[in-house]
């Protein structure tokens, strides 16, 4: 039994929307939980929306949506609230991401939940968390990169500070509440009554910044933006060649000798400036301009092939397309790139050949799953009809 099956018997009720709630729980259907889908009637999660879009289902959607089954109700209403509290009473895990309050407000906060449920996993997904100051600050991923320094250390020394192109906060943040509700469940035989998990982007934004946080707090270093290159050492960093660019890690004094030599440019490792790694971080600029000189001078695929023969950690600097189409990437199997299914499996040692169920049309469980819950079928076409007609 691989992986796959690890949360085989484990039922997640999935509040959430946009990224990081979806992710944890699709995280859980990966390996085998039910995941029931819970979304608006009128128009489901919003990312269901956003471009692009396949199909008319928007792509961040069908990322972090996949194996699960989608019921569709008004949770505004008194049927619809009802209706969710009924099937969270044969649950193990409820993950939520409204904005701290809401749930409450919606009736299905943690006590509203563990009233019906009192050995429930209650995972609340939130921008800044329920505290004082962070439970009415509204945050999206860009707003926490910014909000924990991400952004003022992203980009070009002579640059505006930049947003990462992946949603590095929004994607850890799934993958810290994964985690938590994991090792909430594996505590289960010890642990009487329900638990309540929090996880917030701020947290896994400053996460993300461990290094910098203790650089800072305790050795009084103040990280600034450096492009492409590592505030510990140098040479690492990208640099442009006749053709392209290439990146180049040699962040111990052997690799910058053996960099030089396959270079020809010994006489760097003769020069005081670049005599030692701190002496190489601290002369950066010039180091990379004498670097920069000979680079320019052949293709990237000159350089790649002398360099790694050398025995210099180097490589490409690729866009998307090229990392897809790289034998690589084809032999990693983790892409599906079949346009008509296409998906990124989790990076996890599974099968790989595995189908994965493309994410449900909105709604396309809600009969099965209401009758699986016990509804009768006159409860059933009530809250089916009441969906449907609404504004």
């Amino acid at each position: 039994m691989g992986l796959q099956h690890t949360y085989q018997g484990i039922r997640v009720l999935d509040l959430s929307e946009n990224i990081a709630g979806p992710l944890a729980c699709m995280i859980m259907a990966d390996l085998g939980a039910d995941v029931i889908k819970i979304e608006r009637a009128v128009g489901g999660d919003s990312t269901r929306l956003l471009p692009p879009q396949r199909e008319g289902t928007g792509t961040v959607f069908s990322t972090v949506n996949r194996n699960k089954r989608s019921v569709a109700l008004d949770l505004a209403t008194r049927q619809g609230r009802d209706a969710v509290l009924r099937l969270a009473r044969d649950v193990d895990v409820v993950v939520e991401s409204f904005r701290p309050g809401v749930a409450e407000r919606l009736g299905l906060g943690f006590d509203d939940v563990t009233a019906v449920n009192d050995r429930v996993i209650y995972c609340s997904i939130s921008a800044f968390g329920r505290g004082r100051l962070g439970h009415d600050r509204p945050g999206y991923d860009a707003l926490v990169q910014a909000f924990t320094g991400i952004m003022s250390l992203t980009g070009d020394p002579d640059g505006r500070p930049a947003r990462t192109a992946p949603s590095l906060v929004d994607i850890s943040t799934g993958m810290w509440a994964g985690m938590s509700i994991m090792a909430a469940l594996a505590n289960r035989p010890r642990q009487d009554g329900p638990v309540r998990l929090e996880s917030t982007l701020i947290d896994s934004g400053l996460f993300m910044m461990c290094h910098q946080i203790i650089g800072l707090v305790a050795a009084d270093f103040h990280p600034q933006r450096l492009g492409s290159a590592a505030p510990s050492t140098a040479p690492y960093q990208e640099f442009p060649t006749s053709d392209g660019s290439i990146m180049v890690a040699a962040a111990t004094n052997r690799l910058f000798q053996k960099l030089c030599s396959a270079m020809e440019a010994e006489e760097l490792v003769d020069d005081p400036r670049f005599a030692t790694v701190t002496d190489r971080v601290h002369h950066r600029e010039d180091l990379t301009t004498e670097l920069e000189k000979v680079f320019v001078t052949q293709s990237s695929g000159y350089w790649l092939a002398r360099i790694a023969a050398a025995g210099v950690p180097v490589g490409p600097v690729h866009s998307l397309e090229e990392a897809l189409a790289h034998p690589l990437t084809k032999e990693r199997a983790l892409v599906v790139d079949d346009p008509a299914a296409a998906q990124v499996r989790l990076p996890l040692d599974q099968d790989r050949d595995l189908p994965l169920v493309s994410p449900p049309p909105l709604g396309q469980h809600t009969e099965d799953i209401l009758r699986e819950a016990g509804f009768a079928p006159e409860e059933i076409r009530a809250l089916v009809s009441a969906e449907n007609t609404l504004p």
